[in-house]
């Protein structure tokens, strides 16, 4: 979960899932996908979204940038483990994670924080798509 006027740690998960996309073999590609959904629906329009996601440099043949109203967004992030609220500039503080889902669904991962290291993460990936 991000905000697009973030400048601080929502570039750095959104270039760790990039770099996961990466490292990720061409096999499950097809079945993999990755979703930032914004913190901040009232700004970050479809029109907001897109701009990011141009600006990222994210293929939206497999990223997906969602927006819904503010109370759908609060109880997904605490579905997910996610914490978030404004700050006095304006932004948000907000957890730092990356969750894996099973097609099903199902949280199978979360890599909390802004470490470099993937590689427990492209486990669950690979174990998730297999299963």
């Amino acid at each position: 979960m991000v905000y697009t006027t973030c400048e601080s740690a929502c570039p750095i998960i959104v270039g760790l899932m990039q770099r996961i996309e990466a490292a990720l073999p061409p096999e499950p590609c097809p079945h993999v996908g990755f979703v930032l959904v914004t913190v901040e629906p009232a700004r970050d329009t479809p029109g907001v979204l897109s701009a990011y996601s141009a600006r990222m440099h994210l293929d939206l043949l497999s990223w997906w940038l969602l927006s819904g109203h503010p109370d759908d967004v609060l109880e997904l992030a605490t579905l997910l483990g996610i914490t978030y609220k404004r700050d006095q500039s304006g932004g948000f503080i907000h957890s730092h994670v990356i969750t894996v889902l099973h097609k099903a669904g199902e949280m199978v991962h979360r890599h909390e924080g802004l470490q470099q290291d993937m590689a427990s993460t492209l486990e669950a990936m690979r174990r998730a798509v297999q299963d």
